[in-house]
């Protein structure tokens, strides 16, 4: 069920990728494919709400415009049998050939082209989907040698793929989802500050709005509640991806408070303090040594980290939060903090 707080509704969601086969870089799957079908009838097994699409996750690329629509109508069906909701829908535009080195910011125009044609295509499978918004992750937006492309010139062609989308369709909203590298060596616009300065320069900036991911922030080396807190204050964080992330290394991807629980209630404390109304998505993967019979578990474990630590945050005194903070006496802050999160 979805949680209803002081200030905000929490609907949970997560997408099909996140029951997965435990492959990576150095070895093969670790656990069989799970079929589509038996991923979605888990959502409200595990406390789930909705659901979150790559393009290719609910309509095989090669089907013709009419074959999409009714391919679509399919899963709108399904997931209405399960009393599901499509959260959003995102090109997958970094593992075909022609999005190779990018799509929205290639060299080729003919590969501009692609991902341009096949992120409308997106928008499409979203409506059929009953589903407005579509998340971009730039994840090939970027480069391995700074002088492989012009920076100013992909900045304005990533503006204007956003624009032709949002021409495309009046009513969709476009979600920017941010990392500062992992697939490329270094991305353009690599944190959700860089991305609000793009907002207000395409054609609508009150249909592009921001999904803010834990483990990207911290790769960038900063804190995803202040990440998250910035681009509340513009009214623009419209989804999360919660998990955790021990340093900078590879996007891990874990559940979500398990590295550093004071940082993930910082997270929880910033959304229901600022009454955040958009989904609670996860993306966290399953540890590769994971046995099949276990391969929810991580999914049910971060939501029960996140309701874990929004009682703690319902439980704190704001009055004395403001007396800490009244008197500059922070060490005493800490020691309420730190004493709520241990129950003490």
């Amino acid at each position: 069920m979805a949680v209803v707080g002081t200030k905000a509704k929490y609907r949970f969601t997560f997408g099909p990728w996140n029951i997965s086969t435990g492959a990576d870089p150095f070895g093969p799957p670790a656990r069989k494919e799970v079929a589509f079908a038996a991923k979605i009838r888990e959502y409200k097994n595990l406390g789930f709400d909705g659901v979150q699409f790559h393009d290719d996750d609910a309509v095989d690329l090669d089907l013709d415009p009419q074959a999409t629509e009714r391919a679509a109508a399919k899963v709108k069906k399904m997931l209405e049998g399960e009393g599901l909701f499509c959260e959003f829908v995102a090109p997958r535009l970094w593992e075909h050939p022609k999005t190779i080195d990018g799509g929205f910011t290639s060299n080729i125009a003919s590969d501009r082209k692609y991902a341009l044609d096949r992120s409308k295509r997106t928008v499409d499978i979203a409506n059929a989907l009953g589903c407005r918004d579509i998340v971009l992750w730039l994840a090939r937006e970027g480069t391995y040698i700074r002088e492989a492309k012009d920076p100013v010139t992909s900045v304005g062609r990533i503006a204007d793929a956003m624009n032709a989308l949002l021409e495309y369709d009046e009513n969709i909203r476009i979600l920017g989802e941010m990392k500062p590298n992992e697939p490329m060596d270094q991305a353009y616009l690599p944190t959700p500050g860089h991305f609000m300065g793009l907002v207000y320069r395409t054609a609508d900036p009150s249909r592009v709005g921001v999904l803010i991911e834990s483990a990207h922030s911290i790769l960038a080396g900063l804190d995803p509640s202040d990440d998250m807190a910035y681009v509340l204050w513009h009214g623009k964080l419209w989804s999360v991806h919660l998990n955790d992330q021990n340093g900078l290394k590879y996007d891990q991807d874990k559940v979500f408070g398990s590295v550093d629980l004071r940082r993930a209630f910082n997270t929880v404390w910033v959304l229901e303090r600022a009454g955040y109304n958009g989904c609670i998505g996860l993306d966290v993967k399953p540890m590769r040594t994971t046995k099949s019979a276990d391969q929810t578990k991580h999914l049910a474990n971060s939501r029960e980290m996140f309701l874990r630590l929004l009682d703690v945050a319902r439980a704190i005194d704001v009055a004395k939060v403001e007396e800490f903070r009244a008197e500059r006496d922070y060490e005493s802050m800490e020691r309420y903090i730190l004493g709520n999160l241990m129950g003490k």
